[in-house]
């Protein structure tokens, strides 16, 4: 079948082309010259398995590279042995099939041809999705982020056997093992594999349809958004054109998940000043009007009871605080179990139906129903309480903790008798290590050799107060509120004594001051003018300047313990000192050498080491609840525990 040959090298005349003008090699790449130590590294025998084509890279050897082009069709002249051998194949195939399997290499998810470099190229061109290869798997060095998740990738293939959903952060197969049910321990039954399979290849068609190849996504990170945002199973019982427009609803999505670090961070001193006692009518954005008669209304969605929550009361006071600031300019509805997507699509509905514009979800758990009410209701203004999930139709807003912890470590350092100072955390969430880094380094600003007892207090199978008793840690930095419906009094900076706990400080967590700044923004219309970009998120992280944390001293302490936090203070609101200046060191060795610049907010945010002067370690989501787990997912730190 010559024309099947000059279709085909048409095919690859092009892609040559193609690759030459941007300045691309236009030929096969082979592994050889990619990897030269190979023969170093580990290498596994996967036996005969069945490979998606799209996977090919390149050949193994150096032989052959230039008779295809970069996508395997075929380049050199009509008439030669290699055409003739190459019609030959593609007239079995077309008749009959080709059975035999070709021998390839794989690495970091990539597949090298050593022999059936034409049986690849005819199946590519007939648009065939896989071949059966006998595969090597060559291991890579561990250590390199790209490294990391591929082996993230390994645990992955271990329980379910596919090839070709490829991810390009760590974490990602954890959260697609989620959506099935499943995790990366346990084998997967052989109903969710091909579930998982027919999702990705009917997903991954119209992706590129859509997209085309892009170097800054894969559809496997664009499959994972979407069925965060509806389900599994939508996409399975979707037609083409329904999953199709699904996507260019989520188009922004997925550029912004795309464009990793751009998020737009407004962190120190960026917000409009905390307002107290307006009456007056406040004129908004898009012709808007807002007085008491006519009130901006804004919902507030918890997943349990502030009752029985300290997180959910903290945001329960804030929202109180909102509405005394305003002074009926700004009504407010809290709708309390919102701990299920159907629960939350049914609360910001009935709030939406009651004339809410404002909506803020207080927990990241609640961001991917969040994401799909305001893809659904592009007007409404919607918040979710996290500071590293980059959605551009959900803004987020966060408190920088980590300010209000290092006062109280330098406080806890001045008031250690002994060597040793505990602290409680909860989960090892995006700023929480921060907290408790900052917390360390303060106390041994003051008290050098002092050390630092860690203990997470979600951790299963775990009792903090009685390791701590255990240990005659009495002065402890514990959960920074209380539970209104628990006898527990454990809170803050304290000291155990005989008759329980003597407190001496605590966080002061302004969520108030958050909202009231957050309401200003649509009041004023400055809402509007903040709008990201296509491919960008807005995160609002306030901290000390903008009066959205402090802490709060027992008139126990003498008034030096308050001249001491006062100086502090100042000098982190004006951002003249931070904790993480000059020389840092982890268990792991030293992070910033002396001076070296700060770490940015980045940095601060996705911290996942621990400072050398705590004793303790990150758990892995293993350690904690199913209910945890499902917070970690969205929110915890990738890595943590390894």
């Amino acid at each position: 079948m010559p024309e099947e040959y000059q279709k085909a090298r048409k095919k690859g005349e092009k892609e040559y082309r193609q690759a030459v003008s941007e300045g691309r090699y236009p030929y096969l790449p082979a592994l050889d010259e990619i990897l030269p130590e190979a023969a170093e590294l580990s290498a596994v025998e996967l036996g005969v398995v069945e490979v998606p084509l799209s996977l090919f890279a390149g050949t193994k050897t150096v032989g052959r590279q230039n008779a295809f082009s970069w996508g395997f069709m075929p380049l050199l002249q009509e008439g030669t042995e290699f055409a003739q051998k190459w019609n030959s194949l593609c007239e079995s195939q077309m008749a009959e099939g080709l059975r035999d399997p070709v021998r390839a290499y794989e690495y970091m998810s990539r597949f090298y041809v050593e022999e059936g470099n034409k049986r690849v190229s005819v199946l590519r061109h007939l648009g065939a999705y896989s071949i059966p290869a006998q595969v090597t798997r060559i291991l890579p060095k561990r250590g390199e982020p790209d490294a990391e998740i591929y082996y993230e990738y390994l645990e992955f293939y271990k329980v379910t056997g596919l090839f070709g959903i490829i991810f390009s952060e760590k974490g990602k197969y954890v959260h697609l093992a989620d959506v099935f049910g499943r995790d990366l321990e346990h084998p997967w039954p052989e109903e969710d594999i091909l579930r998982c399979r027919s999702a990705f290849i009917q997903f991954s068609e119209i992706f590129r349809k859509k997209f085309g190849e892009r170097a800054d996504m894969t559809p496997a990170d664009a499959m994972l958004l979407y069925l965060q945002t509806y389900s599994i199973e939508s996409l399975a019982e979707g037609s083409t054109d329904t999953i199709a427009r699904r996507i260019d609803t989520l188009r922004k999505e997925i550029l912004t998940d795309a464009a990793s670090g751009q998020m737009e961070r407004q962190e120190t001193g960026q917000e409009p000043a905390k307002t107290k006692g307006i009456r007056a009518i406040l004129p908004g954005g898009g012709g808007h009007t807002w007085s008491a008669a006519h009130p901006l209304k804004a919902a507030f969605f918890y997943e349990t009871s502030p009752a029985e929550s300290r997180w959910a009361y903290g945001h329960e006071l804030g929202r109180n605080e909102l509405e005394e600031n305003f002074a009926g300019t700004v009504v407010t509805q809290a709708y309390e179990r919102c701990d299920s997507a159907a629960a939350l699509r049914e609360a910001m509905t009935a709030a939406l139906d009651d004339g809410a514009e404002l909506f803020f979800t207080t927990a990241p758990g609640q961001m991917p129903a969040a994401l799909r009410f305001a893809l659904d209701h592009p007007k409404a203004k919607v918040l979710n309480c996290s500071v590293n999930l980059a959605r551009n139709a959900v803004r987020t807003y966060y408190i920088r903790a980590h300010e209000a912890k290092f006062l109280l470590g330098i406080l806890a350092g001045s008031l250690c008798e002994g060597g040793r100072i505990g602290y409680v955390a909860d989960l090892p969430l995006f700023g929480t290590v921060a907290g408790i880094n900052a917390f360390a380094i303060g106390a041994a600003l003051v008290r050098p050799h002092v050390r630092i007892s860690l203990k997470w207090a979600s951790q299963t199978g775990r009792d903090w107060q009685r390791e701590f008793a255990q240990e005659n840690v009495r002065l402890i930095s514990g959960p920074d509120l209380i539970v209104p419906a628990s006898g527990q009094r454990e809170y803050g900076l304290y000291e155990m004594g005989e008759d329980g706990p003597v407190h001496l400080a605590a966080p002061l967590l302004r969520w108030g001051n958050v909202y009231t700044a957050l309401a200003r923004r649509v009041l004023d219309g400055v809402w509007e003018k903040e709008k990201p970009k296509d491919n960008q998120a807005m995160n609002y992280w306030w901290g000390l300047s903008a009066d959205a944390v402090d802490i709060i001293l027992s008139q126990k302490l003498s008034y030096y313990s308050g001249k001491m936090i006062d100086t502090f203070r100042r000098a982190v609101a004006s951002g003249e000192l931070t904790p993480f200046g000059g020389e840092l060191r982890s268990h792991a060795g030293t992070v910033r050498e002396a001076g070296d610049p700060p770490l940015t907010g980045e940095e601060i945010i996705s911290m996942n080491w621990l400072c050398d002067n705590v004793d303790g370690e990150i758990p892995p989501m293993t350690a904690f609840d199913a209910a945890s787990r499902e917070t970690l997912l969205l929110s915890g730190l990738q890595g943590a525990g390894s």
